[in-house]
Order: C-alpha cells, then structure tokens, then sequence
C-alpha cells in the first residue's frame, strides 16, 4: 500500500499530463505504470502487468460493441436518414409554433438511437437544419442554440458511447443501462421542445413571424456562406419515401435495442445486427460502395483509439484500486461532515467544470473508477448515478470556454459570419434543461430505474 504521498502524487500527475496536453490515453498508460513501479519498484513486473491488462481488456467481445454501433450510425447518416427524420418531423409539426426548431429536436432524438454520438449530430444538423431555419427567418443565435442543445441528446439517449464506455469501467449491464437513459432522455427532449414553442409564442420575433418578415432564399444567400442555399426541405422527397425511410429507421432501432432489452443477444451481438441492417437500408436508400469503403475506414480511424483509451482507462483504475486511492478518497468525502448530497453536488460540480475543459469520455475515464464505488457506498442508485454523471458531463459541452458542441457547430454550419458568443448565447436555455434533468434524477431515481427494473 503507497503513503498518502504517493498515491496523490498519481493524480496530480494524471492531471499535469492532461492540462498540458498530453493525449488522455498516454497519460493514463504513464501514470498507471508510474504507480506500478512505485509499489513495486521492478520494471518486470510493470511490463506483465501492462501486457497481462492489455490482453484481458482488448479480447473482451464488450469492447466490440462500440465499432458496430459507430458503423450503423455512420451508414444512416451517409444515405440520408438524418435528412428524411428532419424532413418528417418538419412536416408533422406544421401546427407548432417554432415548428423548424422542434422538428431539429424530435429528429436529434430519434438520431440518438441511431448513433449514440452528439459531435455526430452538431454536425449533421447545423448543415441540415441550420440553413432551413435561417431560410424561414428564425434568429440566428436561436437556431445556432437549437442545433447545439439537441445535439446533446445523441449522448444520453441509447446507443451512447459514453454509456458503453461507463459499463466498461463499471462492469455495468450495457442493456440495463441504455433502459435507463431512455425515459431521461425523452424528457430532456420534450423540456427542450417546451421551450422552443413557449419561446416561439411569447418572441414571434424569434422564428420570423414577426411583421411577416420572412427571409428569402436569395437573402439567405449572402448570410449562408457563399451563395449555397438548401431548396425547401418541403419540396425534396415525397412524403411517401420519407414515411418509408423513417419506419425502416424505427424498425432497425426497435429490432436492435429491443433484441439487447429483451435478451435475445448479447450487446455486441445486437451491435452488429445493427450495423448490418443499417448497411443494407443504405445500400437500398442508394449508398456507392466506395462510400461504404469510406465509412468504415472513418469508423476505424474513430473507434482504434478509443479502444486504445479504454485499455489505459482499466489499467488506470486497476492501479487505483491497488494503491488504496479510491477507499482514500471515499473515506475523505465521508469524513467531510456535507452528507451523501453534498458529496453527489460535489461530484456533479467536478464533471461540470471538466466537461468545460476537456471531452466527456476523458472525463468518464478520469472520474469514474474513483466516484462510482464512492456513490454506491452512499446509497446511490449504479444505474441512476451513471446517467446524472452523463448529464452533468453532456452540460459541460455547451459550457465556455471549451464546449466541443460549440465548435462543432461552429466548424459545420454554412455560414462564415457565425460568432461562438451566439451559439453559446442560443444554448443557455438547453444547458438548463440539462441541470434541471440532473436535479430531478437526484430527487426521483425512479426516472432512470424504471424500466431496467420492470
């Protein structure tokens, strides 16, 4: 066992390493064999440790789950699925006020089930959405915030990477926990879409239909970057193909998660089923081969080193474990006097304010094997912790000054005049509904328990 020394001293250098930006993956792989060597003082015993870890974590079939799942995002994102969900939800909403708004929501939803990853869809919808918006005479800071805001979605509603990767290091039931995220998530969406149409009613001003000033596609050019406008989505598709393309989408997702739910298969096994059936709906919607070679070249280059970070992350907290931090750490909270609420608001102020610094799956792996075995000792719900911590996490990407989503939509959307003070400006509102969410699964596990326990 290290002296109380050496095993802060673990920490403080995981963290200089990550500050001073040091990839997250070599960070974790120094300091774990750093704290190995300090127990141990034998670099023999460091490399079979390292080997040994390496070989048990990467032939785990787990770790196959989050490939599959990118590869069926991936290819319905390719053959135009997120498109035909915008155009849909555009088209059922006519009633609503702020109906672009809450179209952008309710298909950032269902692209959640699909992809499981919220850069994903910032990225798809500030070039789908944005521009429709903006054609329609909706403010810019708005829309800017509507794509932002519902993009965090992705990540709390199942498939989500970040789920996958939180039942790795936790042992987790992947099922159980994806069960958990929905019923959350759908109420973070429907908070959000209250908000759009609560703020279309009172601000008309802020979706154009104030003194019937709407903008035409030839205004919009000048805004749009460089003269590239979107026809109106309304004159794109039939209504009969988009009907078609969005129950082939549901029916892939029912099929999937429901086989994963019902324990018809293991979740790699669900995985690839997925990613198969998305494969092939692409291939009917019309997908070239070389964009298929394309794929899952970019699903590669994406999943190789997160798997890479993961293996460092299980090593990382197996070293944890052995120096005694992670009861050290337990043992200080308790001994703060604050109760098990002051030390869950103190662990949600913790990934707050590091998912305002660096990205929410380093943050999994720098907090996790510390604070999940503190929370299930206070009392807290495994399931209903892991998707605060998401939450509390997902708050973090919309947060100044490093909120990825931010730059995200920065990056995609087609018009050069957008400010980061906007999008920040337009996604206060989301970044509420997100905290108020947090609060109420402190107050009402049940929110999250529900359906794993049914």
């Amino acid at each position: 066992m290290l002296g109380n020394f050496d095993m802060i001293a673990i920490v403080v250098i995981l963290l200089a390493l990550v500050f001073a930006g040091v990839h997250i993956a070599i960070a974790l792989g120094i300091t774990s064999a750093f704290g190995i060597y300090l127990m141990t003082g034998d670099v023999e015993v460091v490399r079979n440790f390292v080997a040994n870890t390496a070989y048990e974590a990467l032939r785990d079939y787990v770790f196959a789950v989050i490939p599959l799942f990118m590869l069926m995002g991936d290819f319905l994102a390719k053959c135009g699925a997120a498109r035909d969900l915008y155009t849909l939800g555009n088209r059922v909403s006519r009633w609503l006020p702020g109906r672009l708004a809450a179209a952008t929501i309710v298909a950032n939803a269902l692209f959640g089930f699909v992809t499981g990853v919220s850069i994903a869809a910032a990225a798809a919808f500030s070039r789908i959405a944005y521009p429709e918006m903006r054609r329609y005479g909706y403010r810019r800071d708005f829309a800017l915030g509507c794509v932002a805001g519902s993009a965090c979605l992705g990540m709390l509603i199942p498939p989500s990477v970040l789920m996958i990767v939180w039942c790795v290091l936790t042992e987790l039931s992947i099922g159980k926990l994806f069960l958990a995220g929905v019923i959350p998530g759908l109420l973070a969406a429907a908070g959000m879409i209250v908000y759009v149409v609560v703020a279309a009613k009172l601000k008309p001003e802020l979706v154009g239909e104030t003194g019937g000033s709407r903008l035409s596609a030839r205004s919009l050019s000048a805004d749009a970057a460089g003269s590239r406008v979107s026809p109106p989505l309304d004159d794109e598709a039939s209504i009969r193909a988009m009907l078609l393309s969005t129950l082939l989408v549901v029916l892939l997702i029912l099929g999937t998660l429901g086989a994963i739910w019902l324990g018809l298969c293991t979740p790699t096994e669900g995985a690839g089923i997925g990613a198969v059936g998305a494969l092939i709906l692409a291939i009917i919607k019309g997908i070239k081969p070389r964009e298929v070679w394309q794929v899952v070249l970019d699903v590669g280059r994406t999943s190789g080193p997160l798997l890479l970070l993961l293996f460092c992350a299980q090593l990382y907290s197996r070293v944890l474990s052995m120096t005694g931090f992670t009861e050290a750490a337990k043992d200080f909270l308790l001994s703060t006097g604050t109760g098990p609420w002051g030390i869950l608001l103190v662990m949600v102020l913790i990934w707050f304010v590091l998912g305002c610094l660096i990205d929410s799956i380093s943050i999994i792996l720098l907090t996790v094997p510390i604070f999940a075995p503190i929370a299930m000792h206070l009392g807290f719900d495994p399931l209903a912790f892991a998707i605060m911590g998401i939450l509390a996490i997902e708050t973090g990407l919309l947060t100044p000054p490093f909120g990825i989503l931010v730059f995200t939509v920065k990056a995609a959307v087609p018009d050069r005049d957008v400010t980061l003070a906007e999008i920040f400006r337009g996604s206060i509102p989301y970044w509420i509904v997100l905290l108020a969410l947090v609060a109420a699964l402190a107050v009402f596990p049940q929110l999250a328990t529900f359906l794993p326990n049914l």
